[in-house]
């Protein structure tokens, strides 16, 4: 039996205990190479798949799923999420209204290079970050892919599919050229593995970082701040929890309440749009079958709507923006895409601080407070020129002050993948507090 047979099996199934309920179910393929000192030193591959049920009894949800797909298997899931429903405590949980979803192919033929190609992409990126004199470790270069399988239907109508998939090359280096080593890494990802460049992988890693040696410390103090597009796009990963409905309604958003207004700079328009074309995290539908739309969430500065599945919708009196989530194993949440702040008229780079990267992302931002304190890397600006780059440093703020206190907006957008595709341009911050030496 396969994923949809298995699907088929268990609406009937539903229908016949007179339940409301959504089967989905994902198969992922992952595979992984590393490369090290001119050889390649792992290779894995995995494939993980299930299905899930989502059933709704008395208003009451409940959840199951298994990775077998025989039939004694679908019986015990429907059976186990029934009664699981029935240990719940009220609710007023439903199944949505669905419709036919059809079947859509976003990933085609990105991912059909042979092995051999894939092994000599991680190579080369350690080969040509290995020809700078200066590169004295080359800790990990390595290609990454994942292809998902996505079948979804429910009694209420829903019914539809899709295959999707990203590729990705990654590598880290350890410079030496004047005052302490400096560390830095770069991830290029694509839909198509023919669009990934190893040498420009290599080289854009020996370029940034190289910029990063000879540091000087830099004075305690607030300085105009200045993000790379990457930088930025990396906390633009930490500030779209403020976005999820579902962490509103649990007190765990500063953006609460505050649908309609100011509450960023009028520069900033962030909005998550799964109907890219080409876009990294692109889907059709989410999790729930409701079909994907471009959704702007802040429109010059004025907060517009936060990100919603069914369940979320229904509590704050609003539709679903297609933002449900949920793997097979898992219970309804809310996720994003492709996110992105929208490019702007252009910076222009003056006093202050050029931030080129965060780290410690998640020990060192507190989503629920805002409050972030952040070790980063960067350079110092003085006339509009790097005059030289700065010592580890910390930046500290707020999420929601530092989105009011944008005064500019670059005009090229730059992506990064975590999971979900991130972009950015170049920001520029009126005044942030920066600890230095």
């Amino acid at each position: 039996m396969n994923f949809e047979e298995a699907k088929d099996y268990l609406l009937q199934k539903a229908r016949a205990m007179g339940l409301e309920a959504e089967v989905l179910a994902t198969e992922t393929r992952e595979m992984s190479l590393s490369a090290f000192e001119g050889r390649l030193e792992e290779i894995t591959q995995a494939t993980q798949g299930g299905i899930g049920v989502r059933v709704v009894v008395e208003g009451k949800v409940g959840y199951a799923y298994t990775e077998e797909k025989t039939p004694e298997a679908l019986d015990w899931v429907m059976q186990e999420a029934y009664e699981n429903a029935l240990l719940q405590t009220g609710g007023d949980a439903f199944i949505p209204a669905g419709s036919a979803l059809g079947r859509h192919d976003l990933l085609g033929e990105g991912l059909s290079a042979a092995l051999e190609e894939k092994q000599a992409a991680a190579l080369a990126v350690e080969a040509t970050l290995r020809q700078d004199a200066r590169v004295k470790q080359v800790p990990r270069t390595a290609y990454q892919e994942q292809e998902v399988e996505v079948v979804l239907g429910s009694t209420k109508g829903a019914s539809g599919g899709y295959r999707a998939g990203v590729s990705v090359l990654m590598g880290s280096a350890i410079l030496e050229g004047g005052g302490a080593p400096k560390q830095s890494w770069n991830v290029d990802a694509s839909r198509e593995f023919h669009a990934l460049e190893p040498g420009k992988t290599a080289l854009e890693l020996i370029e940034r970082t190289a910029r990063l040696l000879d540091a000087r410390p830099l004075k305690t103090g607030k300085y105009r701040a200045y993000f790379e597009p990457k930088a930025f796009a990396q906390l633009l990963g930490v500030i779209s929890f403020l976005f999820s409905a579902k962490n509103v309604l649990e007190g765990k958003s500063l953006l609460a309440g505050k649908v309609g207004e100011q509450v960023a700079s009028g520069l900033v328009t962030i909005v998550d749009d799964p109907t890219l074309p080409g876009g990294i995290a692109s889907r059709p539908f989410d999790a729930e079958g409701t079909p994907s739309r471009p959704l702007v969430i802040i429109e010059n500065g004025l907060l517009k709507s936060f990100a919603h599945n069914s369940e979320t919708a229904r509590k704050m009196g609003v539709e679903s923006t297609g933002h449900a989530q949920r793997g097979y194993k898992g219970v309804l949440g809310v996720g994003h895409s492709n996110l992105f702040l929208k490019p702007g008229a252009g910076v222009r780079l003056e006093e202050g601080v050029l931030v080129t990267e965060m780290m410690g992302l998640h020990a060192g931002a507190n989503p629920i407070s805002g409050d972030f304190s952040l070790q980063a890397l960067g350079l110092k600006l003085e006339g509009g020129e790097v005059a030289y780059a700065v010592e580890n440093f910390t930046v500290a703020g707020n999420l929601l002050t530092l989105l009011q206190s944008i005064s500019a907006v670059g005009s090229e957008l730059e992506w990064e993948y975590w999971g979900m595709a991130l972009g950015a341009p170049m920001v520029e911050v009126a005044e942030l507090s920066f600890a230095g030496a």
